[in-house]
């Protein structure tokens, strides 16, 4: 297995990575809030993660990755005031909470199949893991880590001394003093505990809710994290990922909840993906321009241009967004794709020696902290080089097994996109259907773009999908 060394959130250091169990990695990172689509600084994270998830099984490590859909319990203001964002979805879209939820989990995964970005091992949405939720807040209350007050159940973080873990610095100076809604609440013993059940706060606001031993009510936000990592991924998780703007409050509640249920240190590395930005900012959904993956594609650009655009910079430095910035990422990675052409078709056998070398070279890169920019380079100085072009084939197969950047399909495509096209009205025909398709696929009509697919195929005209765009071919 290659050496890893990742950045810990936990201890500020760039530590080796150490697994409880010798070649099993049990990660944990935390998913979407399903009340509107991801804006593309929320997907920098997921692509980010999923190369970090790709490169571990890629050295040899047997990973369960589990991810939660947030469907109920987050609120407005990330505290415990406002309205569930969930419910403010729904009342945009005067759909139901369910409706929106279904809607905008099968969006944001519709985006991450276009970035190629792995499924995990476990997706489970929040409202699917209620009892769990129930025995977990229960085992804090026996435990005298949690109590009720007017209606709710709330953590004391008074009973932890290290509960600042990720800020360093103590309670009296805690910038969630400061934050929005934090400290309103005046059932808080603390002003930095929180809420773990909801039965009467908003309650009234709320679509979803379920019997519990306090009465009807529905989660928090940090809860369902604790249980459904529990649930999945055991008492010893080995890794935590997420944004950076989950550091406090959500990872540092997590820390919190689960160490106390469980009675020992619960995630020793803790892995966090920094904001990408624009001119005005940190991208949100509710400043500026809303900066969508379908938006991107809109103006030309591709799913692999703008994961492109992610891995030429570091997971722990603030990336910031432009469209000059990604037009430059376009060319590159058009040009590429072009280099890479040249070897795709190369016979023979690879040279074994070269290609552990060359792999070794590679898993020096981003074995330092997920070094994805220094990964890149070590692909070109390959391309460069004077291997032969089955070796460079070979490597560059398995380099993309990480990069996930579709490098051979789109070398292939290239191939078939600048062949001479048909003549006549057959070819505009095809042509036609193909940008029906497109718009059908813009439109979320997913029925419609597979309908045509298959119509093409039973002509016997295969669609190839590229990040350029769709070419066809006849079978």
């Amino acid at each position: 297995m290659a050496t890893i060394q990742l950045y810990n959130s936990l201890t500020r250091t760039v530590d080796p990575f150490v697994t409880y169990k010798p070649g099993v990695v049990r990660m944990y990172t935390c998913g979407p809030t399903v009340y509107h689509y991801a804006h593309i600084g929320n997907l920098r994270t997921y692509l980010m993660e999923d190369v970090l998830d790709r490169f571990l099984r890629w050295s040899g490590y047997d990973v369960r990755r589990i991810m939660n859909i947030t469907d109920v319990g987050h609120l407005t203001s990330d505290a415990d005031t406002g309205e569930d964002k969930m419910l403010a979805g729904a009342r945009r879209e005067h759909k139901t909470v369910l409706e929106i939820a279904k809607f905008y989990t099968d969006a944001f995964f519709e985006d991450c199949r276009k970035l190629r970005i792995r499924r995990p091992d476990v997706v489970q949405p929040a409202t699917g893991c209620v009892p769990e939720m129930i025995r977990l807040v229960e085992g804090l209350l026996e435990k005298g880590f949690a109590y009720e007050a007017g209606g709710n159940i709330y953590f004391d973080t008074s009973k932890l001394p290290n509960y600042h873990v990720f800020l360093r610095h103590r309670e009296e100076n805690l910038e969630v003093g400061v934050r929005e809604g934090v400290g309103e609440d005046g059932n808080k013993r603390n002003k930095g505990d929180f809420v773990l059940w909801f039965t009467k706060s908003k309650f009234e606001d709320q679509e979803l809710k379920w019997e519990s031993p306090w009465g009807l009510g529905y989660p928090g936000w940090h809860i369902e994290c604790s249980a459904i990592a529990i649930k999945y991924g055991g008492e010893r998780l080995d890794l935590h990922c997420g944004g950076i703007d989950n550091q406090f409050p959500h990872h540092t509640n997590e820390i919190a909840q689960s160490e106390s249920y469980l009675g020992h240190p619960w995630c020793p590395q803790w892995f966090h993906v920094h904001h990408l930005t624009t001119e005005g900012g940190k991208m949100s959904k509710s400043s500026g321009e809303f900066l969508t993956l379908s938006l991107l594609e809109e103006k030309g650009y591709s799913a692999m241009d703008y994961r492109f655009f992610c891995l030429q910079s570091h997971y722990r430095r603030s990336l910031l967004f432009s469209y000059p910035n990604l037009d430059n990422a376009k060319s590159a990675y058009r040009r590429l794709v072009e280099r890479v052409s040249s070897v795709a078709d190369a016979a023979g056998e690879p040279d074994g020696n070269a290609v552990a070398a060359w792999r070794e070279t590679f898993a020096s890169a981003l074995g330092d902290d997920l070094n994805t920019s220094m990964a890149l380079t070590v692909l070109y100085d390959l391309l460069k080089s004077s291997e032969t072009g089955a070796t460079k084939r070979a490597l560059v197969a398995s380099f993309d097994e990480v990069l996930s950047l579709g490098l051979l399909d789109g070398a292939a495509a290239l191939h078939t996109a600048d062949a001479p096209a048909a003549d006549g009205e057959e070819d505009a025909r095809i042509r036609a259907l193909l940008d029906r398709r497109a718009e059908a696929k813009k439109a979320k009509n997913f029925a419609e773009a597979d309908a045509i697919r298959d119509q093409l195929k039973a002509e016997g005209i295969q669609i190839i999908d590229t990040p350029q765009g769709a070419v066809w071919k006849k079978l």
